[in-house]
């Protein structure tokens, strides 16, 4: 039986915390109005916070705010408060540091080079040793957020030109990032040597655009002209661009979970349509572990793509047996402890007269916790369907993430706790089965997953962690608190 603590009761609990976007343009005489549309089509990548910095020719301006991307610049006067040609953007979800308007990206420092704005998708896995060691050399930290390193190791760089600086402070860290910063007279793109953050390079009227997704491009009308490359640098300014690889050469291992989870489904991550690709990764899930049923049954909305692909591949009837409502905020009042339990019908509801009746497969992206997975079964059996099978197209989730995912500690996930027919009991359903490792690399068009040269950054089904964990590494040897201030939010 699942627990019934809060926790247990929180529909975002149960979900895989969405990372971070980011977006720039340079030249474009409505850099903040685009921006804007472009953090509307990245909204998916965080809903905590958004910010945007923008250059008018002599001075920065920032807007950076609690909440979504609509509720403050959608307002032609936060716009307004924004002129210049040149602009970076950010919509965030917090995984280092608490969710407080001063972590709110893009950051921006006077440097002695003049100003410097940047914004941060990914996480430093050696940001709190390098955090520790600047602040025990005298630097004063007014974040919370491991973006702010990078500030700090541009500024104490010795090098004389803001390029070499910012190429020397990258060059020490460790982890996932994509960053686009902004100074007076450059917008500046850079991704991490395995390419495990994504970034891409569009064109709006002749001016450039780096985002975290072609989703971004396409909203504002631009044109898509190429990923950035894992480990590059590119540089734009009023001569055009220059493109920097300060990194020792590697075979790329961008996050297979963008493909699963986190990209929009119209998106296209390195050359694949994400809404193809999940498509696919249910074919393969049908072929893996079939189901004699009545009906397909998608968990809304992130289980779709694969439910059509599952009901294609199985020949059978896919329906929306479960109805979401896509008006129910994350701060809904909860008054009693009645209104708690009804969490899962406030935002999915049973289409009874698809599921009365019927055997179902429901059909999902991902387990977690699997508390909102055990709600679905139930809500299901409660309109009436005879059988529940539940088929997940990703493999189980045993490892946590470091990397700019907020997936919670080892023991919290139920991939690392239970086994298959433990977490079966757990959500209640007539039988479970994941799509397997090498399914999902099928999925992608490989013949399976290279165990020597793994092609995708896969460590929360395989452990295989492809950098260094150095904050992890060192977690008993320094404490890892990172602000004394409690401050209202």
């Amino acid at each position: 039986m699942a627990e019934t603590t809060d926790a247990a009761l929180d529909l975002n609990a149960d979900r895989l915390r969405e990372e971070c976007g980011v977006f720039g343009i340079f030249g474009h005489p409505d850099a903040a109005a685009i921006t804007a549309l472009g953090l509307h089509a990245l909204q998916h990548r965080g809903q905590e916070a958004a910010g945007i910095v923008t250059y008018d020719g002599s001075r920065f301006h920032s807007e950076r705010r609690l909440g979504l991307v609509g509720d403050t610049f959608s307002r032609r006067e936060v716009i307004d408060r924004l002129p210049g040609n040149s602009a970076v953007g950010h919509v965030r979800y917090s995984t280092t540091g608490e969710t407080v308007l001063r972590n709110v990206q893009p950051l921006f420092a006077e440097l002695n080079a003049g100003g410097f704005a940047i914004g941060h998708n990914g996480n430093l896995t050696n940001g709190l040793t390098l955090r520790r060691e600047l602040v025990r050399d005298g630097a004063m930290m007014q974040s919370t957020t491991d973006t702010e390193v990078i500030l700090h190791l541009v500024a104490r760089s010795s090098r004389n030109h803001f390029v070499d600086r910012f190429v020397d402070g990258i060059q020490q860290l460790q982890g996932a990032y994509a960053f686009v910063g902004l100074t007076n007279k450059k917008l500046i793109g850079a991704r991490d040597p395995l390419g495990i953050r994504p970034l891409v390079l569009g064109r709006l009227d002749g001016c450039p655009i780096l985002a975290s997704e072609t989703c971004a491009l396409d909203i504002i009308g631009a044109t898509y002209v190429r990923d950035i490359e894992n480990g590059e640098v590119v540089v734009f300014d009023e001569s055009g661009m220059q493109s920097i690889k300060p990194f020792p050469e590697m075979k790329p291992r961008p996050c297979v979970f963008e493909y699963i989870y986190f990209a929009r489904p119209d998106s296209i991550v390195g050359g694949r349509p994400v809404y193809d690709v999940r498509k696919e990764m249910g074919a393969q899930l049908a072929r893996e572990a079939p189901a004699n049923v009545d009906v397909i049954v998608p968990v809304p909305d992130s289980g779709v793509p694969a439910a059509i692909g599952f009901a294609q591949q199985a020949g059978l009837p896919f329906e929306m047996g479960i109805i979401r409502n896509h008006y129910v905020g994350r701060t809904f009042i909860q008054p009693t402890q009645a209104i708690r339990e009804s969490g899962v019908r406030m935002k999915h509801s049973a289409n009874r007269a698809v599921v009365k009746g019927k055997r179902i497969v429901l059909v999902d992206d991902s387990i977690v916790r699997g508390t909102t997975s055990l709600k679905i079964v139930q809500m299901m059996r409660d309109a009436g369907a005879t059988e529940v099978h539940f088929r997940i197209a990703s493999p189980p989730i045993k490892y946590p993430d470091y990397y700019g995912i907020d997936t919670p500690e080892r023991e919290k996930l139920l991939a690392a706790t239970h086994s298959l027919e433990e977490m079966r009991k757990f959500i209640g359903a007539d039988s479970l089965a994941f799509l397997s490792v090498d399914g999902i690399y099928r999925a992608m068009g490989e013949d399976g997953r290279d165990p020597v040269h793994p092609q995708y950054t896969d460590h929360c089904f395989t452990g295989d962690y492809p950098t260094g964990l150095t904050d992890q590494d060192g977690k008993n040897a320094a404490p890892r608190q990172l602000s004394l201030l409690a401050e209202a939010s």
